[in-house]
């Protein structure tokens, strides 16, 4: 399906309503969702509207420092060539928190003009929503984001620190979840994010105090458009990051910031809308899933393991799989059951839905997203048998068989038809090469905890 592009009559009405705006941030999510671009005068955005500009393809060939990975081969080997860019609809607006009048936009990258370029996450997402598409079915979804706030200055050793509360001037040091005096203390951050968010009409809603020391959660609304979601889930990760350091912290989405704490991950909600906008998913208060929605579990649990570098894509990321961090270790499936992978939240009838559990906070929204779409429509299609469901704990209950670390999570993504038919190959070597670059240089530094072990030791 041919990606939408947005008309100028927007960029028109929205000169007219801020004549004193004084550039546009155009931004495009990489292979890690972080949001490069470009910065461009007022002036030149009705230009940009009508006639598009113009970047790198080897945007995504980036690593997470920014440097080009050739062996994608779309860095030199295309003579490092332009691609055109376009923006995508309804994602103008105003950027509150700069001291002058800017505003942001997404942007999609084009192969030729009017078709996606290959190497795009969120093309790869387009792709899979045109599936179930064409057979009248529409994933409602939505994102919720763990982040921790941090202390801008760190430790000697270079380890982070939590923040000092603004409100009691104490540096945060024990797990408080949920506890209400945790969010009075941040409050006047938190209420500047989520009037961000209503700025930019980013549906965020619920906020808690996490399982940490200056960790919190927030949620976005369901929605009824996975591409969509996760356009507001990258934003979103941009105004907590921009609004937390115009309070003077940092904040962060690793996966594993503090390695005597909880780590942060990105959940993601699913149910299955038919053409007349009902619930396929919905079932009774017996606790038992209905047809569909166990095959879509049963799709997600014999994909899970092959879609891990998706779901986790960093060093970092297999960090979290600890014991008694509430992070599942194997694709296991539970009612109200937080110990598991796949839980199916309380509030049965129109609310039931899958809430998939084991995505980092680290990862791109669009690829973790893709994973659980194409994993549940794999389940529908092939009428895959739903496995028994967990109750109680469910790390006790059953061996960790994910793959828990970055390597043999590579292995297995690279070994996946299942994930060369839903993702695509030419997409697949692109990402894995960024990917395993980064690991490659990862390996090549020696850490101070090697030295302090094994300097005088050996």
């Amino acid at each position: 399906m041919p990606h939408a592009i947005a008309s100028c009559c927007e960029a028109e009405a929205f000169l007219s309503a801020n004549p004193e705006l004084v550039s546009i941030d155009l931004l495009l999510p990489d292979q890690h969702g972080v949001l490069r671009g470009k910065r461009i005068p007022a002036q030149e955005l009705l230009k940009v509207y009508e006639q598009g500009f113009y970047l790198p393809g080897s945007v995504f060939a980036l690593d997470i420092n920014g440097n080009t990975v050739e062996s994608t081969g779309i860095g030199f080997d295309t003579g490092d060539c332009d691609q055109p860019c376009r923006v995508i609809p309804n994602t103008l607006t105003i950027v509150p928190w700069q001291l002058k009048t800017m505003a942001q936009c997404l942007v999609t990258m084009e192969q030729v003009p009017g078709e996606a370029y290959f190497a795009n996450p969120r093309h790869v997402l387009d792709q899979i929503c045109d599936q179930y598409q064409a057979q009248g079915l529409t994933p409602m979804v939505a994102v919720e984001l763990e982040f921790y706030l941090t202390d801008t200055k760190r430790l000697e050793s270079g380890q982070l620190q939590p923040p000092i509360a603004p409100m009691t001037g104490l540096r945060e040091v024990d797990t408080q979840v949920y506890a209400v005096d945790n969010l009075d203390d941040y409050s006047i951050l938190l209420d500047d994010i989520m009037l961000a968010a209503r700025a930019q009409h980013i549906p965020a809603s619920t906020a808690v105090a996490e399982y940490a020391p200056g960790q919190f959660e927030i949620n976005l609304l369901h929605v009824a458009d996975p591409v969509l979601a996760c356009d507001q889930a990258i934003l979103l990760k941009r105004i907590i990051k921009s609004v937390s350091r115009k309070h003077g912290f940092n904040a962060t989405f690793m996966a594993k910031p503090y390695a005597d704490q909880a780590g942060s991950g990105m959940h993601i909600h699913m149910s299955l809308l038919d053409e007349s906008a009902s619930n396929l998913f919905a079932c009774g208060k017996d606790n038992r899933p209905n047809p569909i929605l166990s095959k879509a579990l049963a799709g997600l649990q014999a994909t899970m393991a092959e879609t891990m570098a998706f779901l986790c894509p960093k060093v970092n990321s297999y960090r979290r799989f600890q014991p008694d961090f509430f992070v599942a270790m194997a694709p296991t499936w539970g009612i109200d059951n937080r110990t598991v992978a796949l839980r199916i939240p309380n509030g049965f009838g129109p609310a039931t839905r899958i809430e998939h559990r084991v995505a980092g906070a680290d990862a791109n929204p669009y690829l973790a997203m893709s994973a659980l779409l194409a994993g549940a429509l794999h389940g529908l299609k092939n009428d895959l048998v739903l496995g028994p469901k967990t109750t109680g704990n469910g790390a006790k209950k059953t061996a960790p068989s994910l793959p828990l670390n970055w390597v043999d999570a590579y292995g297995l993504l690279n070994n996946s038809e299942f994930a060369k038919n839903y993702f695509g190959t030419d997409f697949l070597k692109v990402y894995t090469q960024v990917q395993q670059q980064e690991y490659a240089e990862f390996n090549l530094h020696v850490s101070s905890l090697e030295i302090d072990w094994y300097q005088r030791t050996l």
